[in-house]
């Protein structure tokens, strides 16, 4: 039988490349800029970026989640930091994982509550559908957004971006 995560693996790979093309655009000197003061700073959000892939796939191994446990603030990387390896890194754990998932697991449900509050119940299969991809997307977005505000050109992700025309097969 195969593996219930087989599409999540393929689209993984698929995506993979756009997000570490985006994450290669990461100022190192402005690591510690900010949109908004409620905002993540950039270092933030491209380690984040770089790490959703591992750090949710490791997550929904188990019941749940008790969001109460955490931050909800990923760590300042220094100027040091290699994005891309870490990227590596955390795809190579998410692709370990998930070549583990059997029918039986994918089909349990997984609880994300805040202390005794449920916040959400589902079946993991689908907790990995939304927080490992749907949460990778919505945050690289968000990093794009990032490097537009600082004039940094932003790849082409989709189609082509006001820096880059990839369906002509060169930037503009």
């Amino acid at each position: 039988m195969p593996n219930p995560a087989a599409a999540l693996l393929a689209e993984l790979d698929r995506e993979a490349p756009a997000t570490r093309k985006v994450l290669e655009r990461v100022p190192a000197e402005k690591l510690e800029w900010r949109p908004h003061s409620k905002s993540m700073s950039l270092g933030q959000l491209a380690n984040h970026v770089a790490r959703i892939p591992g750090n949710i796939s490791r997550l929904a191994q188990g019941d749940g989640f008790d969001a109460s446990q955490s931050s909800g603030q990923p760590p300042q990387p220094d100027a040091q930091t290699d994005f891309a390896a870490t990227l590596d890194a955390s795809l190579a754990e998410s692709r370990e994982i998930l070549s583990r998932l059997d029918e039986d697991s994918a089909k349990q449900p997984w609880k994300m509550s805040f202390g005794e509050r449920e916040v959400f119940a589902m079946p993991r299969l689908q907790v990995l559908r939304t927080m490992l991809l749907n949460h990778w997307y919505h945050h690289r977005g968000q990093l794009t957004v990032y490097l537009r505000l600082l004039d940094v050109p932003v790849p082409a992700v989709y189609g082509r971006s006001a820096d880059e025309n990839t369906l002509a097969g060169h930037a503009d």
